[in-house]
């Protein structure tokens, strides 16, 4: 009992220094996120996304790019914008951008990983771009793509975002107690949808780390060189992102331990890229889409990321920066320090506490999902107890179908 209770403390003691780690580029990497999130109209979105041509693939990746990191989000925005008009190519496209061209991913890579994995996820990201554009075609036809969009616009919507940028000028907004409240919300959303990805992230990473390397030697064929050991491993790093359920932002701690136990420079990244492929997010697809879209579009996305990793590996190894030096067990979680990285995670933690109080002063909890919206930005419905905000139209017939069900909850 008492190795077992060594190992359990071992493994959350991991996990804690890996979030010591990242804390600051999180915070950071969130906001900035927020702040684009809440000065860019959803209705313009919308529009931009319209028809499937290179602009609009262009518009729809330059979108997600400045979107939630969050999959489950990116995955219900896209549903949404599909249902309204924009094509599979630009939805998947969006998708692709919200999952891989995001600050926060960037920046956590960089600390954790180092600058090569953070260029190598912008451009592979950009790469998977333009080869499911080129390839739709060879999974989806245009009667599949119909049926699936009419699927789309009769599912349920689920919880989105709600994207509350205004229309006012940029010096005004930076001045606007309404409009940080939006950045806040959105902030504030963002964590909600994601803490437990990243949670869950950090722990398995903790505790995978504790399998010893003979374990990744065996796995990742560690010390065998060409190109049929790189090809497995960019299929068996995919395959743990699905057997992991971790996706977002949180498999990039795991992606850290991965490198560290000897997967090679495209299996981490073919990982990381696979967070669109899970099998939650597999399951969402088929609610909204049918199983025969569903199915077809994971089969592509795959394809894409295997040979995007490929691809991206290739280039580097060229160029001759893809790194040699591995980290350590000890190096990837690190430890507590009076240095800079304690100063920008007490910064972070203030910035935090400031846009987390922001909420709790000017918002109100949707009783349906549990969402923190501005009272001022909100839906609002009256009823006999007080007014009641949600953070959709959905959520609010949700609860006008079954008023009790909410109230006792």
């Amino acid at each position: 009992m008492g190795d077992i209770a060594d190992k359990l403390l071992e493994g959350l003691s991991n996990a804690a220094m890996m979030a010591w780690e990242v804390w600051w580029a999180l915070v950071l990497g969130f906001a900035i996120s927020a702040i684009v999130q809440a000065w860019i109209p959803r209705e313009r979105v919308e529009r931009a996304l319209a028809g499937g041509g290179a602009g609009a693939v262009s518009k729809a990746t330059a979108l997600g790019a400045a979107s939630s990191s969050c999959s489950y989000a990116a995955i219900a925005i896209a549903r949404s914008l599909f249902a309204k008009g924009a094509s599979a190519v630009t939805a998947l496209a969006f998708q692709f951008a919200s999952t891989n061209l995001v600050w926060e991913i960037g920046l956590v890579l960089w600390v954790l990983l180092g600058w090569q994995f953070t260029l190598a996820e912008y451009l592979g990201g950009i790469l998977m771009i333009i080869l499911m554009a080129a390839m739709l075609r060879l999974f989806v036809s245009p009667k599949l793509e119909e049926i699936a969009r009419r699927n789309a616009e009769n599912a349920a919507p689920g919880h989105q975002h709600h994207m509350a940028g205004s229309e006012m000028p940029f010096r005004e907004r930076i001045r606007s107690a309404d409009a940080w409240s939006d950045v806040a919300h959105n902030f504030r959303g963002d964590w909600q949808m994601l803490w437990k990805e990243i949670v869950i992230g950090f722990l398995l990473a903790g505790y995978i780390a504790l399998l010893g390397q003979d374990f990744f030697n065996g796995l990742f064929l560690v010390g065998e060189t060409g190109f049929w050991p790189t090809l497995w491993n960019v299929i068996v790093g995919p395959l743990i992102a699905v057997a992991s359920f971790v996706c977002s932002i949180g498999n990039i701690p795991l992606a850290a331990v991965l490198w560290s136990g000897g997967i090679s420079f495209a299996g981490v990244l073919a990982f990381i890229f696979a967070d669109l492929i899970v099998f939650p997010i597999i399951v969402a697809y088929r609610k909204y889409y049918g199983w025969s879209f569903a199915l077809r579009i994971t089969a592509l996305m795959f394809v894409t990321m295997v040979l995007a990793a490929l691809a991206i590996d290739g280039l580097f190894n060229v160029a001759g920066i893809i790194p040699t030096d591995r980290p350590s067990t000890e190096e990837v979680f690190g430890h507590v320090e009076a240095d800079y990285r304690m100063w920008l995670n007490l910064i972070a933690l203030i910035v935090f506490a400031i846009l987390i109080a922001m909420t709790i002063r000017r918002g109100a909890t949707d009783p349906v999902c549990g969402m923190k919206v501005d009272k001022a930005k909100g839906i609002k419905l009256q009823t006999d107890s007080g007014n009641v905000y949600f953070c959709s139209e959905h959520c609010r017939h949700q609860f006008e179908a079954d008023p009790r069900k909410y109230a006792s909850g």
